[in-house]
Formats: structure tokens, C-alpha cells, sequence
């Protein structure tokens, strides 16, 4: 995994995983693997601690859960090769799903962000990975018993899948643009709490007099611009106004606006909005994008009334409240696809982008309140892996890092370094036309590995069924 990750390791842990589950009962496989994804998802995710500890936990414990009831379906003998690769399909997409959205951190996906297989993330979504990781883990396995016959074939299937990829459809370039993404800088580990919000926006606009005219557009990062009641009413927003009409460019900026009571209601405790928004040379607000995925536990709190009395202090005092617009955003330069912070890990939220028009696709985001890289580095790679599913650049801005300008093929060309102030500018491409993926989302490879299980599984019982059929006796006729 990401940041320690070398991506030929996934092979191997896989290798050992059909290893270990090799003619071991029910319970046995379940236990095994159930510890297999603890030691797994525990370290990945260390950063959620710093977000909310029983989330942490939670996540860790019942998604661990998810792999080890999904061994229970690999048989002990033969097909267990065939089927778990199926099972890390089916298991991956409902832990990136279920419950509260999922939790699309620290995947098989995400280790292959750096190596040969990551252009097959267009053909069936990034769930083609993690099967093809499973594939190549078996056939590994294969080799290593000398079992000559399945090892071929698996390789042979990673390199049908690659080779199809080469030729797969992966957008066509319509235009260019030329960006500025700002990166203000700062410490790291740091919280709200503790930070002046006025400080922080300080930074973007310091960091922002370093941007080479003329662009076609400034980025900022997610709520680096944090208001009491409506952004459009706030000091803030006629200051970004004035450097917008100063630099004679629109700005697409990130803003977190509190209202500490409803207006509709006027009770307390209120809520939060976590929205993009496009300031035009004129001062009008061109566009706006609510952030519709939000982090469960950390934005908001699934059944608050039952957490907040065992752990008040480590929850959010008010809930996000989500958007229900498409994710695009008018740049005034075009459409851009965006996935604020957290969405960039749900694909979903790239394909509904490219969907309705986006030409490039934006991820503002702030992973400042977090301790070590291990979120920003497997944010890289999501983004690496949302460029290649959809065909489309990608923009990511962070107030502390890392940003970073991301080609179609997954090629990073620029990524700053964590807490410096930075200005990264770049001509991209403007991109139409959609691969396989954003055409037919997970479906294919879930239905895929659900007929490969139950391929297996039928199979099984039939030679079950033939070892115990009586024999009958040859007629003396």
C-alpha cells in the first residue's frame, strides 16, 4: 500500500493467501484471512485515527470481516485459485460501498497506481485491478508448486487484459487550457480547532502573487475559505473578487460555510456546506458545486444519537450537509468533472463528472489535519487511477500538499512537496468521449466474479455429488 508499498508485493501477499487458505476448513479460512486483512487495513488506514478514532476502528473491524466471510466461499481444494480472486472483486466493491458509502481506502487498486497493470483501470473500472492482482497472486502461486498449466494461463490473462487496455478508448483531445493550482503551505497536523481559518486563506493569497500570466484559470484547494453563513456575503469573497479581477482570470476556490443555527429553523447546532465555487473577473459566482460524498463519522455522524454518548469529544459538533447536483463545476475556461477531497476515492463521483461534460476533472482537497502522508500519498494514487478510468487530466490542489497535475495515462508531471507554498502551472488538455468504465461503471467485473463463484461452487458439488454416487453392478447378461 501506499506510501510504503512496492507494487510487485500485492503478488505475493496474494500468493500467500491462497497458501494459507489450502485445505483448511471453514473456520480456519475465515480466521486466516479475517487476520490477513487486519494486518492489511489497520496500518493503511492509521491515518483515519487523527479523523475519528471509532470510525478507525469500526472500519477496520468490519471490513477485516468482509474478507474473511469472503474466504469462507473459496474451497479448501480445487477452484480456491479461481475463486479468490472472485471473492477480492466482490469483497473490494462492498467494502468501497457499504454501509455509509464505504470506505475506498488502502485497495488492491491503489498498490498497482505505479505499475504495468493501471491501464486496464479503463476497461471495467478499478475493480479490473484488484481482479487482475488476484489472478497474478494465484498464477505466482502456481509457479511456486510447479504447477506450470494454471501459472500460464494466468499470465496470459494479465497480458490479453493489458494488451486490450493499449487499445481501449480513452477520450479525445478537443483543446487545451492553461492552469494555476495554489498550494498556500503551512505545518501539517493541524485542526480548525486550533488554526486560524484567516490565516490560512492569508497563505493562498500570498502564494497566489507567484502565478505566471495568463492562465485560463486559478484552482484552490478544498476550504481554504471558511465563512459564517454564506460565502457570497463574506470579506472573503470580495477579496477573492478583487484578485480575480486583478489577474483577469476566474478563480475556482473551496469554501466551508458554518451556519450555527438553521435558518429555516433557527435551532442550533446547525450545519456545514463544502462547496466549490467560481469567482468570475466581474465578481459574479459563475458556478458551484456541493460536495455530495461525505466522510462518514467525519463530516457527518451516521446514528449520532447512539456514538455521541460514548465519544463526544471525537465527533464533529455539526453535521456536512451534502449536495445533489452533478459533479461539474464551470471553470469559465470549460466544464470540469470535480471530486472534493474524500470523492476522489469513490469513482463514481469521475464517471458522473465525464457523464455531464466534464472535459478535465478537479480535485480540490485538504489532508492538513493529518499526521505522516499516508492519505495524501493514497490520494495521488486515486487520482492517478481516476485519470486513467476516465480518460481526463486531473488537477489536485491542497492547501499543504500534495498537489499535483496528472495526465490521462496516470503520469504525474508535477506534485509539490508537503507544507511548502507553491504555485504549479501547466497547459492541459480538454478531453471528450468516455472509456468502458465510465460507459458501464462496476457492474462487469461484479457479475463477473459473482458467476465465477458460483461457477465453482456448482462445479464442486457436482464431483461432490458423482464421488458419492453408488456404483452399480455390471449385468451378468
Amino acid at each position: 500500500m501506499p506510501p510504503w508499498g512496492w507494487w510487485p508485493l500485492a503478488f505475493v501477499g496474494v500468493a500467500l493467501w491462497v497458501r494459507l487458505l489450502a485445505h483448511q476448513d471453514r473456520r480456519t479460512r475465515f480466521v486466516r484471512a479475517y487476520t490477513v486483512a487486519l494486518w492489511w487495513l489497520f496500518p493503511a488506514t492509521l491515518w483515519m485515527w487523527d479523523l475519528t478514532p471509532p470510525g478507525y476502528i469500526l472500519q477496520g473491524l468490519l471490513y477485516s470481516g468482509f474478507y474473511g466471510v469472503g474466504a469462507m466461499l473459496v474451497p479448501s481444494d480445487r477452484g480456491r485459485s479461481f475463486a479468490l480472486p472472485a471473492v477480492l472483486v466482490l469483497a473490494g466493491a462492498l467494502r468501497w460501498n457499504w454501509p455509509f458509502g464505504g470506505v475506498p481506502l488502502a485497495t488492491l487498486a491503489m498498490s498497482q497506481s505505479d505499475a504495468p497493470l493501471l491501464p486496464t483501470a479503463r476497461l471495467f473500472t478499478t475493480l479490473t485491478i484488484v481482479a487482475l492482482v488476484g489472478i497474478g497472486g494465484v498464477a505466482l502461486e502456481a509457479a511456486a508448486r510447479r504447477a506450470w498449466k494454471p501459472a500460464g494461463i494466468g499470465a496470459a490473462v494479465l497480458v490479453a487484459m493489458w494488451a486490450l487496455a493499449a487499445v481501449a478508448p480513452d477520450g479525445t483531445v478537443v483543446d487545451t487550457r492553461d492552469i494555476a493550482i495554489v498550494q498556500g503551505g503551512g505545518p501539517q497536523n493541524t485542526r480548525a480547532i486550533n488554526t486560524s481559518a484567516r490565516e490560512v486563506f492569508e497563505r493562498h493569497v500570498a502564494a497566489t502573487g507567484a502565478v505566471q500570466l495568463p492562465v485560463d484559470f486559478v484552482l484552490w484547494p478544498e476550504n481554504v475559505i471558511t465563512t459564517r453563513g454564506p460565502f457570497a456575503e463574506s470579506q472573503e469573497y470580495l477579496e477573492v473578487a478583487e484578485l480575480a479581477r486583478r489577474l483577469d482570470t476566474p478563480f475556482v476556490v473551496g469554501i466551508f460555510e458554518v451556519f450555527r443555527e438553521d435558518p429555516e429553523t433557527g435551532e442550533e447546532p446547525g450545519f456545514n456546506l463544502n462547496a466549490q465555487a467560481t469567482v468570475m473577473p466581474d465578481g459574479s459566482i459563475l458556478s458551484r458545486y456541493d460536495k455530495l460524498r461525505r466522510v462518514p463519522f467525519g463530516e457527518y455522524v451516521p446514528f449520532r444519537w447512539l456514538i455521541e454518548p460514548f465519544a463526544p469529544d471525537a465527533l464533529p459538533r455539526r453535521d456536512a450537509r451534502a449536495g445533489d447536483g452533478p459533479a461539474v463545476i464551470d471553470t469559465g475556461s470549460g466544464v470540469a468533472g470535480v471530486s472534493i477531497s474524500w470523492e476522489i476515492f469513490h469513482d463514481d463521483r469521475s464517471w458522473n463528472g465525464v457523464r455531464n461534460g466534464g472535459e478535465i476533472l478537479l480535485n480540490p482537497t485538504n489532508g492538513s489535519s493529518y499526521w505522516l502522508t499516508i492519505l495524501q500519498t493514497q490520494q495521488v494514487a486515486s487520482s492517478r487511477l481516476r485519470a486513467v478510468e476516465t480518460g481526463r487530466y486531473v488537477l489536485q490542489a491542497a492547501p499543504t500538499g500534495f498537489s499535483a497535475i496528472i495526465e490521462p495515462d496516470g503520469s504525474v508531471i508535477d506534485r509539490s512537496a508537503v507544507s511548502e507554498a507553491k504555485v504549479i502551472q501547466g497547459t492541459v488538455e480538454l478531453r471528450t468521449g468516455r472509456t468502458w468504465s465510465v460507459s458501464l461503471g462496476q457492474w462487469p467485473p461484479i457479475l463477473g466474479a459473482a458467476v465465477a463463484v458460483a461457477g465453482v461452487w456448482r462445479r464442486n458439488r457436482h464431483r461432490l455429488v458423482t464421488a458419492q454416487a453408488p456404483v452399480r453392478p455390471r449385468s451378468s447378461g
